[in-house]
């Protein structure tokens, strides 16, 4: 009797103990899962050097601007009444907890293609970090787009699944690591690839430059001749980690922040899968600058 009763006490207490520290796991792999989608860029309002996550960053659009939302845990203006279901509602299916569908400036058709593991880990890394009691700023769209109804439609029509062609035909472990890297966590097609007039992503383009993007020409990354085609390998990896380029300079404008944010903090084994689905991907030619 004696000896069952220890066992039983020594195994209560590996379960208690076991507790925080699978807790503590999952914060740990949200932080790194966070980066690699690159959470705080979109959702902290660095122009003004706002609170980490509290939103109020601007969008432009073709459209208008969008002003990203607090997703920080408070209760008030944030996402601190969210449950896990909520939140992968949102990030994968584009309807947030209230049941309003997202407008797509919010990349959840690429987010689409994220496990559930991963985005329950994001939420999770999100609500150890502190609360920002910040309200929300109203979008500057003009109607019909700023109607909650065309955003609804916009999803009937045109969400069918992640927005990303699948990994090229037979492809190696690493590079359908890369692909889901590049397409459902770091989301580059959002602004690497050209939409429509409608905002629809053009898939038979996919990642060959958006002449018109957020903050204008957003470069071909595909290994044609216009994109990264003079890139080797080791070249495109030094890109991701420093965001030096071959001619000696630094990738500016959103791409800084894209590096500094996202890319440097991958593993080397996941930059080296994310550069060698880049180069693996079919080449698309992309229109000279129109002089």
């Amino acid at each position: 009797m004696r000896d069952r009763m220890l066992a039983a006490a020594a195994a209560l207490i590996a379960l208690l103990a076991a507790g925080p520290l699978a807790a503590q796991d999952l914060v740990k792999k949200g932080e790194y899962v966070f980066h690699a989608a690159g959470c705080k860029g979109c959702h902290t309002d660095v122009a003004t050097k706002g609170p980490p996550l509290a939103g109020g960053r601007a969008l432009k659009t073709p459209f208008g601007t969008f002003y990203s939302p607090n997703i920080t845990k408070d209760p008030t203006h944030g996402i601190g009444s969210w449950s896990d279901a909520d939140f992968v509602k949102a990030v994968k299916g584009g309807v947030d907890k209230q049941g309003r569908h997202l407008f797509p400036a919010f990349p959840f058709p690429s987010y689409a293609g994220m496990t559930d593991d991963d985005a329950k880990a994001i939420k999770a890394y999100i609500f150890s970090l502190p609360a920002v009691d910040k309200p929300n700023k109203p979008h500057d769209v003009s109607a019909p787009f700023s109607w909650r109804i065309a955003a609804w439609g916009w999803q009937l029509l045109f969400f069918k699944g992640p927005a990303a062609p699948p990994p090229p035909s037979g492809a190696s472990e690493e590079i359908k690591r890369g692909h889901y890297l590049a397409t459902a966590l770091g989301h580059c097609g959002e602004c690497h690839t050209p939409r429509n007039q409608l905002g629809v992503l053009d898939l038979s383009r996919h990642l060959g430059g958006n002449p018109t993007g957020p903050g204008g020409r957003i470069p071909n990354i595909t290994p044609d001749k216009t994109g990264i085609d003079k890139y080797s390998l080791d070249d495109l990896i030094t890109v991701l980690d420093t965001g030096m380029t071959l001619d000696g300079d630094v990738l500016g404008g959103e791409m800084t922040e894209v590096v500094e944010e996202t890319t440097s903090k991958l593993t080397p084994e996941d930059r080296k899968a994310l550069a060698t689905y880049l180069k693996a991907i079919p080449p698309v030619f992309m229109e000279p600058r129109k002089k």
